[in-house]
C-alpha cells in the first residue's frame, strides 16, 4: 500500500545548487531521492515546499514523498535516512500526509531568516551562514523601515526581474530586525514569497543602514513596483529557511 510522507528536513546550502533537481548540477532534491530510494528499495521523487537558491540554507524545509511498503516505523524514519544522507543535509521529522498533499501550495506560513557578519573583521565561524559585511549600518534605521514592510502589498518592487507570476500580492505577517554583539537578523514571516523576495528585503534594509533609503521610502518602492528602486538582492549564503506551517 502507498503512503504519503512529510519530513522537516534541514541543509547547510553551500555544496549544492539550491533545492531543484538539475541536468548538470548537484542539488538537495538529488540527494535526498538517490537516498531515499535506496533505503526504501524503490524510485522515490520528492516535493519541496520551497525552492531554495544554491548556497541557500535551511532549518525548516518540508519535504514531501510517496513510497509503497515501508516497514521503517514512522519515528525511525529520521534516524535511517540520517545514517544515509550526506553529513549536510539532517531529517529531524518524518509524519503521515494524504497521497495529494503539495507541501508547497498547502503551507499557510514561511518564514525565513537573513543575517549578516557586521564585524570589523570576518568571524570564519561565521561565513557560511552569513552576510560578512563591514560597513557600519544604523540598526534603528533598519529596525523603522522593516515595520513598513509588514501587511499585505504588492511587492513586486521585491523580485527578481524576469520572473512571472499570476499575483505579485504577498502578506508579511513579521518583518523585524535583531542584533546580537555584531550579528544583525532579519526575519521575515509571511504567507508566501517571491522569487528573491526575502534576498531583496534583505539587501534594501542594508541600504537604510547605509542611509542610502529613508525608512520612510519604503512605502513608496512598495507602491512603485519599480525594481530599480529597491536595494540589492543580498548573497545567497546569508539566507535559511527557518521554519514552514501547515
Amino acid at each position: 500500500m502507498k503512503t504519503g510522507f512529510l519530513l522537516t528536513v534541514a541543509y547547510d546550502g553551500t555544496n549544492y545548487s539550491g533545492w531543484q533537481r538539475q541536468k548538470n548540477a548537484y542539488t538537495v532534491q538529488q540527494a535526498m531521492e538517490e537516498t531515499l530510494s535506496k533505503v526504501f528499495n524503490q524510485p522515490i521523487v520528492v516535493t519541496g515546499a520551497s525552492r531554495t537558491d544554491a548556497g541557500v540554507h535551511a532549518l525548516g524545509q518540508r519535504v514531501c514523498f510517496s513510497a509503497e511498503n515501508i516497514s521503517v516505523p514512522l519515528n525511525k524514519i529520521p534516524l535511517v535516512l540520517n545514517n544515509c544522507l550526506p553529513e549536510d543535509i539532517a531529517v529531524f521529522n518524518a509524519e503521515i500526509v494524504p497521497l495529494d498533499f503539495n507541501p508547497r501550495y498547502r503551507a499557510r506560513e514561511k518564514t525565513y531568516q537573513y543575517r549578516i557578519d557586521n564585524d570589523t573583521f570576518p568571524n570564519p565561524f561565521l561565513r557560511k551562514t552569513t552576510w560578512y559585511y563591514p560597513f557600519i549600518l544604523d540598526v534603528d534605521a533598519m529596525k523603522t523601515a522593516a515595520a513598513y514592510f509588514m501587511g499585505e502589498h504588492d511587492f513586486a518592487a521585491f523580485r527578481s526581474t524576469g520572473t512571472d507570476y499570476n499575483s505579485t500580492v504577498r502578506e508579511l505577517f513579521e518583518c523585524s530586525v535583531t542584533q546580537e554583539k555584531k550579528t544583525i537578523t532579519i526575519t521575515v514571516r509571511g504567507n508566501a514569497f517571491l522569487y528573491n523576495m526575502a534576498r531583496i528585503i534583505a539587501g534594501t534594509l542594508v541600504y537604510v543602514g547605509r542611509l542610502k533609503i529613508k525608512p520612510a521610502d519604503i512605502t513608496c518602492i512598495i507602491a512603485s513596483k519599480d525594481r530599480t528602486r529597491a536595494g540589492i538582492t543580498a548573497p545567497p549564503h546569508g539566507l535559511t529557511l527557518v521554519e514552514i506551517k501547515y
